[in-house]
């Protein structure tokens, strides 16, 4: 096994994740300990060193190509995290010293003199007594920043962005005032993009969806009234306009149900950035003022109230 795969693995026991497993992290470990493509494991050190001397090892000594303007992603995807979970330290410089390094910690150090021994099990095993290991700490992380959500009676959790907390804000506020009794079909995740997806209902009222299609962000259906509401949460990008209305209308030309087109809002700010490029014939709601909605539909709610 090479230098390379020998890291990988090492980075894999103490429990880095798998963007920290990559091959620029295992040339930065190489680098602080100053292994070399001849010398043993055993012969690593702990000695100060830069960005700049982390390039530079890696280039002449393993032939990689990394240039001086990718210094931040060494910092980001390597240096920031290896801090994060013990295994290196910094000399407490301001970070845009020139004098500013890094090195191994004395704990992290012995344990890659032990790569390629029988020792390094038990000794990664102790490690991990008195250091969470770096996954778990962002799990837990996530975990503590999941927003917590009610569908179809059953509780979910949405990862944090305002996205989500406009679908939240869909579930929680507008279908119990505007889809009263409704179920959700479906509503995706930033991260798991189809967290509730009924499959069997969606084609049994006639959706063809192809791995091409885009969902809407929320489908309801009302049983009592044979409606489906298709449901846009829009912060930044994807409201109901002519071309999404089309889109749409073909993922379900033979869909019998009665359809209803909304976009929804956080404020009334965004809505405005928007109000120009909504498709006739949709409904606006926005989550700041819940109690009520726009109705871009001509004559059909005109009349004396």
């Amino acid at each position: 096994m090479d230098k390379i795969e020998e890291v990988r693995k090492f980075l894999k026991m103490i429990g880095m994740p798998k963007q920290q497993q990559t091959d620029l992290c295992c040339y930065v470990v190489l680098a602080m300990a100053g292994i070399q493509p001849e010398m043993s494991f055993s012969e690593a050190k702990n000695e100060w060193i830069r960005i700049h001397d982390i390039i530079q090892f890696s280039n002449i000594n393993y032939g990689t190509t990394y240039a001086e303007n990718s210094r931040e992603t060494f910092r980001k995807q390597a240096l920031h995290r290896f801090r994060t979970a013990a295994l290196v330290e910094d000399n407490g410089k301001p970070t845009n010293s020139p004098n500013y390094m890094y090195r191994l910690t004395d704990e992290v150090l012995r344990l890659i003199r032990q790569i390629q021994t029988k020792e390094l099990e038990e000794d990664i095993f102790r490690f991990l007594q008195y250091h969470e290991k770096l996954i778990d700490i962002y799990d837990s992380k996530k975990k503590m920043t999941m927003m917590p959500v009610r569908i179809n009676g059953s509780d979910f959790k949405f990862s944090v962005g305002k996205h989500n907390e406009l679908q939240k804000a869909i579930l929680e506020e507008f279908a119990p005032r505007f889809a009263p009794d409704s179920e959700c079909l479906y509503v995706g995740d930033t991260i798991e993009k189809d967290l509730v997806k009924n499959s069997n209902k969606l084609t049994e009222l006639g959706f063809e969806i192809t791995l091409h299609d885009k969902m809407p962000d929320v489908v309801l259906y009302r049983e009592d009234t044979h409606w489906i509401y298709f449901i846009e949460s829009v912060t930044s990008v994807g409201p109901m306009d002519p071309k999404r209305i089309l889109e749409i209308e073909e993922m379900t030309k033979n869909v019998t149900a009665g359809k209803i087109f909304i976009t929804a809002f956080l404020d009334f700010k965004t809505y405005k950035k928007f109000s120009e490029v909504l498709a006739w014939e949709t409904e606006v709601w926005i989550a700041e003022l819940p109690e009520h909605m726009i109705h871009l539909n001509g004559d059909k709610f005109l009349g004396p109230r």
